[in-house]
């Protein structure tokens, strides 16, 4: 049977309908993961499930152990991987509670441990990362959304900053005009992680603000778990859908 993962970011930390059959602590060459990888069933498919950030949620973005992560879904024996990330909005359609399936991705990130193959154990390889998210992987996720007719984009840019602060308004005036529609912590280098392993990997973002200086007022944590509460349902919702599909 197909093994698929999903990673939960925040707000996910754990997946309420998962049928548990298995939790596994996996050593890697790189440490240990944000947690034990949760095996068990949902909608007749075989899942899954690591929290991103730990269970509870104690992991800050800078910090995540990606490597240990990717590695060891790929030793558990996924087949692909799909991430949910919460970010904030830079596009004109990005507003709280709206769902965008990326096709491309902006590293801002640095000092994060971002490859293989720095290590003598493996072989230096130079992946292509022209669309750096797996299309049949993304199309599937296009089709389960479109199919529950949720309010969603199927194209758009992610731009990974830093974190664990939040951006300011000069820094989201830059990732406009980069071409930045969502801007988040956590999307690199998870996503070329999996690229060099050959995992096929996509990624379901869930808005949760609109990006420093694009709404009145600043930005509080309040407001993004209000948002969370509801918007991470209606991911649960596509990630059944998708399954289910």
């Amino acid at each position: 049977m197909e093994k698929i993962a999903i990673i939960g970011g925040t707000g996910l930390s754990a997946l309420p309908e998962l049928q548990l059959t298995e939790e596994k602590q996996i050593d890697t060459p790189y440490g240990a993961p944000s947690a034990k990888l949760q095996l068990g069933e949902l909608n007749g498919k075989q899942l899954v499930f690591l929290p991103r950030h730990g269970n509870p949620h104690l992991i800050p973005p800078h910090s995540i152990n990606y490597r240990a992560n990717i590695w060891a879904l790929r030793e558990f024996g996924v087949d692909k991987i799909v991430a949910v990330n919460a970010v904030g909005g830079i596009g004109d359609e990005m507003d709280a509670g709206h769902i965008a399936i990326p096709d491309q991705i902006i590293d801002y990130t640095y000092g994060r441990e971002h490859t293989f193959s720095d290590s003598a154990d493996v072989e230096l390889e130079h992946v292509d990362f022209t669309n750096p998210y797996d299309e049949v992987l993304r199309q599937a996720l296009v089709d389960a959304a479109t199919a529950l007719e949720l309010p969603f984009s199927k194209r758009a840019c992610y731009g990974a900053t830093q974190g664990p602060r939040l951006e300011s308004a000069a820094e989201i005036q830059r990732m406009l005009r980069d071409g930045c529609d969502l801007v988040g912590m956590t999307g690199m280098p998870e996503a070329a992680l999996a690229r060099e392993l050959d995992l096929p990997y996509a990624v379901i973002s869930m808005v949760v603000n609109r990006a420093a200086g694009l709404s009145e007022g600043i930005i509080t944590m309040e407001e993004i778990e209000r948002v969370m509460e509801t918007g991470m349902l209606q991911v649960l919702l596509l990630l059944g859908q998708f399954l289910q599909d």
